[in-house]
């Protein structure tokens, strides 16, 4: 059975295996485990980052696709949401019919992106992809009136979603289960769904193809498969995986804004991730996001207190000051990059692909 759960692809490594478990329990027991807003909010985002990322990789790991238009569907699906959410009384009905909305619209732009210009080759298309997310960027910040512009918006949710709501009198594990606790839960069980409803896709009939388009595309159309189409609908199923990661994230902050959801620093960070955890690996995407944002969020806070235990040496003190904390992020990725060539998940499987 959990063979078929993870559709036969198992992790193949005891390391990893590990890696994976801890992960796992860790997310699923986050809001007990922890204190305060912080690590829930981290671990929220640990999740959702997890399908934007492996959703990501089914275009650049699985199709060789490289693609800058994955925020523009992330920023879909978020603000489908908050604008259902902003205009009305906020309810399921009112979520699902935004979600609904925006699924369509990302399904709509996938088409045309995909049809136009997926018969263009590597650079071409990365370009074409790249104007298109950006103009849909400034397009998002100059609508003030309908998106709130820069400011972005803020809005309301369901009550059992709010923080002032409480499922039972009692805490469990010495935590109230609030509105907060249930929305967690719910981006926790639907990333879970779409991360094995992933890993299905790729190790089906149809992700074999797109390794094949991926590994020689002029072989697999001399095989018979219409590459074209596979990739369309590669191009098409990883935008919808994408809105719904916005979609959640959205739920999650009860805010969209361009810089959240459609800044080009969500892409370098979609980047960064599948590059630490390894392309071509939905496994790699878990790895890779929970490190990153764990990174993103604490290492700050941490070199703060390297900085204050080395007082007594200024030189070493000045280094790890906090306010350099993105320099050594970079030092900790060139790292990663020289340490895991392919990716920790490929290291740790005995290096899979060399490319």
């Amino acid at each position: 059975m959990f063979r078929q759960l993870l559709s036969d692809d198992l992790p193949r490594s005891r390391m990893l295996s590990a890696l994976l478990l801890l992960t796992f329990f860790g997310l699923a027991a986050a809001p007990f485990i922890t204190s305060g807003a912080r690590p829930l909010n981290t671990a929220a985002t640990i999740c959702i980052y997890i399908i934007l990322v492996a959703s990501y990789d089914l275009l650049l790991g699985y199709t060789g696709i490289v693609s800058f238009a994955h925020t523009m569907f992330f920023g879909i699906g978020a603000y489908g949401v908050g604008l259902a959410l902003s205009s009305g009384t906020p309810g399921w009905g009112v979520i699902i019919i935004g979600i609904l909305l925006a699924l369509i619209l990302t399904v709509a732009l996938a088409l045309m992106i995909g049809l136009f210009a997926l018969r263009v080759r590597a650079i071409f298309y990365s370009m074409i992809t790249l104007a298109v997310a950006s103009s849909f960027a400034v397009l998002a910040s100059q609508l003030s009136d309908l998106t709130g512009g820069e400011d972005g918006i803020t809005f309301r949710v369901p009550e059992i979603l709010t923080p002032g709501f409480q499922l039972f009198e009692n805490d469990i594990f010495g935590r109230t289960v609030d509105g907060k606790v249930i929305t967690y839960y719910i981006v926790f069980s639907i990333c879970v769904l779409l991360f094995l409803f992933l890993l299905r896709v790729v190790n089906s009939p149809f992700g074999r193809v797109l390794q094949a388009i991926r590994e020689n595309e002029f072989r697999a159309e001399a095989l018979g498969y219409r590459t074209v189409v596979y990739r369309v609908l590669a191009n098409c199923l990883a935008a919808l995986l994408a809105a719904l990661a916005g979609a959640l994230m959205a739920l999650w902050l009860r805010y969209v804004g361009p810089k959240t959801m459609l800044s080009f620093e969500v892409m370098t960070d979609i980047l960064l991730i599948v590059v630490i955890g390894g392309m071509g690996t939905l496994y790699g995407a878990v790895i890779g996001a929970a490190l990153f944002i764990i990174a993103q969020n604490y290492l700050k806070n941490l070199m703060a207190q390297g900085s204050e235990a080395l007082v007594d040496f200024p030189i070493l003190a000045q280094i790890f000051h906090p306010d350099r904390w993105m320099l050594w992020l970079g030092v900790l990725f060139i790292l990663s990059v020289y340490f895991f060539p392919t990716g920790i998940v490929g290291k740790l499987r005995g290096g899979l692909r060399q490319r």
